[in-house]
């Protein structure tokens, strides 16, 4: 394995590109789930209130809602780390690093582990950063403090690698089999922000569509990870929500993930690079 992380290093510590993007993600991040009292404040400012409440009270940060809410947010930004794996397969088809690999005497399972190592690692450090976000916030804005708050609710965090771990592997299959950056970032955009979406709602609203199809919905590959974490601000307009990360929900992911990386292997395999 430490074989494959310094491969996997050498060809990213000068690539830059990728640095970007993580910093950008990094950034987006920080400042978007960082800035939820902020953007109340604003509000406050400009006169807004929710039915007569101050939006400045509403516990965003309160332990343990924090991991639920920031996760939700954050999950926005995954669409940036696609990216990340696509410019990267797109930098090995078009300096032809994964032909000279096997040269060298890395077969392409090998090839393939070292991606998911980074993309496992990737993931780790986009839900650290969540963590310490929450970690922070929580501790300057919750009105409860304690072990017992803050480490509850952690069940998101683990939701939040899983999706960014299962949206990577998609974006690794789409990759190799279309190894065009500029191509398969517009197309992997325009589908996870429009195509999937519109799909889903789609399937679940048409009132032609026969109900025992509908459940179709719930298994494409966005929507599946987005169900990992459900809404959550609902809840402060006294709204039932889910407030906890389904079992069934884990399943779903879980095999798409085994689908992915099963057909990034049959797509190596098959691929003269």
């Amino acid at each position: 394995m430490s074989r494959l992380l310094q491969i996997e290093w050498l060809k990213l510590k000068s690539y830059k590109p990728f640095w970007v993007l993580c910093g950008l993600y990094a950034l987006c991040v920080i400042l978007v789930c960082s800035s939820g009292m902020f953007f109340m404040e604003f509000l406050k400012s400009k006169g807004a209130d929710f039915d007569g409440i101050d939006p400045t009270i509403l516990p965003l940060y309160d332990f343990p809602d924090v991991w639920h809410n920031i996760t939700y947010i954050a999950a926005i930004f995954k669409v940036l780390l696609g990216f990340i794996v696509i410019i990267t397969i797109s930098n090995e088809a078009r300096f032809r690093t994964i032909r000279q690999n096997v040269i060298d005497g890395l077969d392409k399972r090998e090839f393939l582990i070292s991606k998911l190592i980074l993309l496992i690692l990737v993931a780790l450090a986009a839900t650290v950063l969540i963590f310490f976000i929450g970690l922070i916030t929580g501790s300057v804005y919750s009105h409860v403090q304690g072990a017992k708050y803050v480490f509850s609710s952690m069940d998101f965090l683990f939701a939040n690698f899983l999706g960014v771990f299962a949206y990577m592997t998609f974006a690794l299959l789409i990759a190799l089999i279309l190894p065009r950056a500029g191509l398969v970032i517009v197309g992997l955009f325009m589908y996870t922000i429009v195509f999937e979406p519109i799909a889903a709602v789609f399937l679940r609203h048409f009132p032609h569509i026969n109900d025992q199809i509908r459940f179709i919905a719930e298994y494409l590959p966005v929507t599946s990870q987005s169900n990992l974490i459900h809404v959550p601000f609902p809840r402060y307009y006294f709204s039932e929500i889910q407030d906890y990360v389904s079992l069934k929900e884990v399943i779903i992911v879980l095999g798409w993930v085994v689908f992915n990386i099963s057909m990034s292997y049959l797509v190596l395999k098959k691929k003269d690079w």
